[in-house]
């Protein structure tokens, strides 16, 4: 899920809501413009000064946002671009540059996302929890959106680094993301892709905002429209949305499964793979005998039941969820949560990101023989010979081929596949999902990714060579490396043995394992 491979049919409203940035010209201009007589050249020779040409994307002036910002280090990676952050040349503030490379936009729908989603932060900006957009540039190879830095951290991380945890500290957290929704449906936007990681701290400080990031897969609705598309992050889709039949209401499910985590730690519909995960959505058993609920308040309890109330009819609104009574300033208990509570938080947000690493470097380190067939099936995929598959390539291809799968596994392999969120998979990308998909826990290729990270033939991965192994791959900083080694250093001894790291591989989280023994 996540990706842009089928949309809905609600048209944005036109580009004219766009607002140019300051520097554009506003009246998009496109008559070549001379010096007034009377001024000075500037150079011996004057020469008439052409405008920009016009950028694809945003329909306006082209601008070299680098002449206004230096670009500093990579900060994240979302479903199209790279966000960096950026330093204004001249007054030295610091912001979030989310780059999209425009070579990735290849059809016309990719376009239509991005200038939505520019369209859609404009006319959500001001509001105190929504990230603010400062001004969209585009040159020939990208589209740059300038956006307020968010320097305080991901939700879970300050919740993590805090140690101390009560209910009433996660109502207020709850009650600013349902101000988010509030303000979105009100305004005729909806978000479709609410997690935890799209929640930010705005500062270090303890009274900062938290701030709603990403609108990137969000849409504009009017009452009574139905979206069909699968778009979202698995943990936190609403049934409908697996059902293609849905509304602004999948939104509060959203909002109800983050709310059920900051209480407890785990996800409410969880299992090994994507499948797993929707078939008990689908379910809809929601866990509350399970510790920490028999000591969580029967209030709390009550508004995750309404927020996650299968029949989006049935559901809280925004509104509702907002005034319902542990909501209020007092209405929830402040006596601190156990502990376990927040280390389960701290294995599902760190556990996959040594196994992710993983799964590239195996990929990687595949040999010819065992590619080949993989690559024929590609190319017979690829009917265009765009060097690209698309969601519909894929899913008339894999027939053909005598495979047997499903759509949703087929989504399933979209998913694992598209690295860079551009709704397409490369070759690489292709080799990298179908081995996963085949067989990625054999014996010989687990092994092989134990020794690229074990560089020195210890039989350990030890704290350095997985620093050196995530930094290659932009995902680890000092705390997540500790976490990971936390979490897979099953005899604590402060390295990952083999047996450890085939044990990390072949299961999913173990504390989620454990919840229904």
């Amino acid at each position: 899920m996540g990706n842009r491979s089928s949309r809905n049919k609600t048209k944005p409203s036109s580009d004219s809501q766009t607002e140019s940035h300051s520097k554009s010209n506003p009246q998009h201009s496109t008559h070549t413009s001379f010096p007034p007589p009377n001024r000075p050249a500037p150079a011996p020779t004057p020469t008439p000064t052409h405008p920009s040409p016009v950028g694809r994307v945003l329909g306006r002036p082209m601008e070299d946002v680098r002449s206004t910002y230096t670009f500093g280090r990579e900060l994240g990676r979302g479903q199209f671009g790279v966000t960096y952050l950026v330093t204004h040349k001249v007054t030295k503030e610091q912001f979030a540059c989310k780059s999209i490379a425009t070579r990735k936009l290849l059809r016309r729908d990719d376009l239509d996302d991005i200038r939505r989603e520019v369209q859609i932060m404009h006319h959500l900006t001001g509001h105190r929890n929504i990230v603010e957009l400062k001004g969209a540039y585009e040159d020939r190879h990208s589209v740059n959106l300038i956006m307020e830095l968010c320097a305080g951290g991901e939700l879970f991380d300050r919740i993590i680094s805090k140690g101390h945890y009560s209910e009433r500290a996660a109502s207020e957290l709850c009650r600013q993301m349902l101000a988010v929704v509030h303000n979105c449906h009100t305004m005729g936007v909806m978000h479709r892709d609410l997690k935890p990681e799209n929640f930010l701290f705005l500062s270090k400080s303890e009274t900062s905002p938290l701030k709603a990031t990403d609108f990137g897969l969000s849409v504009f609705f009017k009452p009574g429209d139905v979206f069909k598309d699968l778009v979202g992050s698995a943990y936190y889709v609403a049934p409908e949305v697996l059902r293609r039949n849905y509304g602004p209401e999948a939104d509060i499910w959203s909002a109800g499964v983050i709310l059920y985590i900051l209480l407890s730690g785990v996800p409410p519909f969880w299992a090994e793979n994507e499948q797993g995960i929707f078939d008990a959505i689908l379910h809809g058993h929601i866990d509350f005998e399970s510790e920490p609920w028999p000591k969580i308040s029967s209030n709390a309890k009550d508004l995750i039941k309404k927020m996650l109330r299968a029949d989006p009819k049935e559901r809280l609104s925004a509104v509702e969820a907002l005034n319902h009574p542990w909501m209020r300033h007092d209405g929830a208990p402040d006596k601190p949560l156990d502990i376990a509570v927040l280390t389960r938080m701290k294995q599902f947000r760190a556990m996959n990101k040594l196994k992710k690493v993983a799964l590239k470097v195996i990929a990687e380190n595949l040999s010819e023989e065992e590619i080949i067939g993989l690559k024929e099936m590609f190319k017979s995929m690829d009917t265009d010979n765009s060097g690209t598959v698309t969601f519909e390539e894929l899913k008339a291809g894999l027939p053909k081929l005598g495979t047997k799968i499903s759509e949703s596994e087929v989504r399933q392999l979209m998913e694992a596949a598209d690295v860079d969120g551009n709704g397409s998979i490369d070759y690489i990308e292709f080799i990298t999902a179908t081995m996963h998909l085949n067989r990625m826990d054999r014996e010989d290729h687990l092994f092989k990714a134990f020794e690229h990270f074990d560089k020195d033939k210890s039989g350990y991965i030890t704290k350095e060579e997985l620093e050196t192994a995530l930094t290659k791959y932009n995902m680890g900083d000092e705390k997540t490396i500790k976490e990971i080694i936390d979490e897979v250093d099953s005899d604590n001894d402060g390295r990952i043995n083999y047996e450890e790291f085939v044990a990390m591989m072949r299961q999913g989280n173990p504390d989620l394992n454990k919840r229904h023994k």
